[in-house]
């Protein structure tokens, strides 16, 4: 029969107690959604592959000072979050001129995935455009799917806080993103990448 599973809150405590292999498992558990929030945050893979690495760093030094107040997933991600902005704020401090995401020499593609594509990176550039107070909550919240309040949590501020800034960045990506849809519908602008375009 095998064994139930450990939890995070059990990977955790076997991390503080010495156990060897228990946060390599709790990187491997989380590590893909961890990366979708770097990415999405610092809007550049590297800067992303940098700033995750220092959040498993610190992750793996304080550990040992979790305290069971809140999820697992939602202190590693606050981490994350902290890493990331630290980089931002860096990265704004010396900007640089951003590359093509994509290679001139591109296979052909059908016109409505040249579309879908062509609808996200508009939404993303819209994004940059945000206040980072504004663009990160939008990003746990909308795009990532995270609650309110995980949100709060994660950047150790109000849930009402959360809601305010979503709003005011919700507004701002109305008018950004008015040409995409009716403009009759501007109040109410979806901020997820569909995966089915977004004009309809």
């Amino acid at each position: 029969m095998t064994a139930a599973a450990p939890t995070d809150a059990d990977l955790i405590a076997a991390h503080a107690a010495g156990d060897p292999h228990a946060f390599n498992e709790l990187v491997r558990r989380h590590r893909d959604r961890m990366w979708a929030v770097a990415l999405r945050t610092v809007r550049d893979p590297e800067e992303a592959a940098d700033a995750l690495q220092d959040a498993f760093i610190s992750a793996f030094r304080a550990a040992s000072n979790f305290r069971a107040e809140s999820q697992v997933t939602t202190w590693l991600h606050r981490i994350v979050v902290n890493a990331c902005l630290d980089r931002v704020r860096r990265r704004q401090a010396r900007p640089t001129v951003p590359l093509p995401d994509t290679p001139h020499h591109e296979p052909a593609v059908p016109r409505d995935s040249m579309s879908e594509r062509e609808t996200r990176l508009v939404i993303k550039e819209a994004l940059d455009q945000l206040p980072e107070e504004q663009r990160v909550p939008i990003v746990l919240v909308d795009v990532e799917g995270y609650s309110v309040a995980e949100t709060a949590e994660m950047l150790g501020i109000a849930q009402g806080t959360v809601k305010s800034r979503c709003a005011r960045g919700r507004a701002k990506l109305a008018k950004l993103l008015g040409h995409l849809r009716n403009p009759s519908n501007e109040g109410d602008v979806p901020t997820h990448e569909s995966k089915h375009g977004e004009g309809r």
